[in-house]
Formats: structure tokens, sequence, C-alpha cells
């Protein structure tokens, strides 16, 4: 692939320009999206013309912003398609039990990148976003994704420095290996205030079909009110609804590509 003259592939600096658009900045002008990305601006003007022409931006009235086309390809080839189908359903029982917002978080670059959002609720501050990532060790999904992960993993995660959004959040790396075997003995976690001190996340893990640990479905309610008697069996029901799911989805896959490899005599 082709290098600029500062070394970037024509493919890291796409992603650099796709990169620079998110929930504050959905569209801009070519000169600022230059200055965000720092890219030059005769190259930043040159791929945003390539993009426009590809559909994988589009003209907006404030600027370009992210195209259908870019839009398409990504959601219908995603590995994540078919944990959000599957997941969904449960969601929306979930929600309407709760009656605050439900979340699918996986574990991604070390983060928790979330896959899907239900609900909203302005009584509660909830940061949490679709394409949206936190850290690991300041939300009840990332401890469940990182507690469930290889010890090795945790050890880099945990040697590093972690930064603490409240009073509450855990950031002693001996506290947190306590709180991920509590979190694995219990099957739940639940974290009051760690990065909103208003409110709370209540997160349980779901399985894929080979039984390992692929994702983490959460609640994020008012501080002080988790109610984890009656919220946590609600979520791990739930949880428990996506992994079948997602373990006929993979029996159904088999059985369409066995039949595919049968022969036509015909």
């Amino acid at each position: 692939m082709a290098n600029s003259s500062s070394g970037e592939s024509v493919i890291r600096r796409f992603v650099t320009i796709v990169g620079a658009f998110d929930e504050i900045h959905r569209s801009m002008t070519v000169a600022a999206l230059a200055r965000r990305t720092g890219l030059p601006v005769t190259t930043t003007y040159r791929l945003v013309d390539e993009m426009l022409s590809e559909g994988l931006l589009e003209r907006g009235p404030a600027g370009v912003q992210i195209g259908t086309r870019l839009w398409e390809l990504v959601f219908r080839s995603s590995r994540m398609l078919g944990l959000r189908e599957a997941a969904l359903p449960f969601m929306e029982d979930v929600q309407a039990v709760v009656q605050y917002s439900t979340t699918l978080g996986i574990l991604d670059s070390d983060e928790v990148l979330y896959i899907e959002r239900l609900g909203a609720s302005s009584s509660i501050v909830n940061i949490t976003r679709i394409a949206g990532r936190l850290p690991l060790h300041g939300t009840s999904s990332g401890l469940v994704l990182l507690a469930h992960s290889a010890p090795e993993y945790q050890d880099r995660i945990l040697s590093r420095p972690l930064k603490k959004y409240t009073e509450t959040t855990a950031t002693d790396p001996l506290a947190l290996r306590r709180q991920l075997a509590e979190i694995r003995q219990r099957g739940y976690a639940a974290m009051p205030g760690f990065i909103v001190p208003e409110s709370s996340g209540i997160a349980v893990p779901v399985t894929g079909p080979d039984n390992t640990v692929i994702a983490a479905l959460s609640v994020v309610v008012p501080r002080n009110e988790e109610n984890i008697q009656t919220r946590v069996p609600v979520l791990m029901a739930a949880a428990r609804g996506i992994s079948r799911s997602l373990g006929r989805r993979e029996q159904l896959t088999g059985t369409v590509r066995q039949s595919r490899d049968v022969p036509d005599y015909r």
C-alpha cells in the first residue's frame, strides 16, 4: 500500500479520517477534519474526494459526514451482527422490566465497546452509547469481561496506571484482583458510581456456543437503587437466553454448510 511522505499508508490515513467522527463531531468541514486528524490539508481534500465518490462519506449541511455506504459495508459484514440480533429480544425484555438503559458490550482493544444500547432515562447520568468505548476498570461490563479473560491479559491491564474517575473507582491492582475473583464467584458485577457518581452499573457475562464469555449484558440504574436481588436474576435469565440463541444460530449455520457440501446428483 502506498505511503505518504510521513510514512503512513493510505489505509492508516483512511482510518484516521473515519475515526475523527464521533458523537460530538458528526459533521465537519474538510479544513476542520484536517485540523482534527493532523493530516495535511491537501491530503485530506484528496482523500475526502475519493471517499465521497465511493459513498463512504457524504456531504451534509455542516460539511462532510460518514456515508451510508460505509455503514452498510461495516454493518452487514461485522462479526457483531449475529450477536446483536440474538441479544436484542432479550435486551428488550430486560429494559421493559428494569425501566433503565440496557447495554451489550464486548472486549475490544483493551476497552469495552458497546455494540447495542436500549432505553434512556433523563433521571440518571448514562454515558454509554452505541459504538462508544469505556475503560475496563471503570465499568461493570468491563470488570465482567476482565474477570473472565486470561490471567496474563489481566496482568497486562492491571500493570498499567489506572485512571480514577470518581471516589469509588477501584485503581489498586490488589483490590481489583479481589473484585475480579468475587465477580467470577458470584456471577455478576455491581459497581456503584465507578465512572459517574450518580449511577451504578450491574453486568453479567454472556457466553458463546463454546461456553466462553463473549460479551457483557448490563443495566445502568440510579445509585443506591441497584436492587441486586431482583435485577441480577433478570439479567442472568436474559444472558442465558442470548447464549442459547447463539447456540441455535451456530447449529443452523452448521446445517446450512453441511447441506452445501452434499453433491447434487440431479
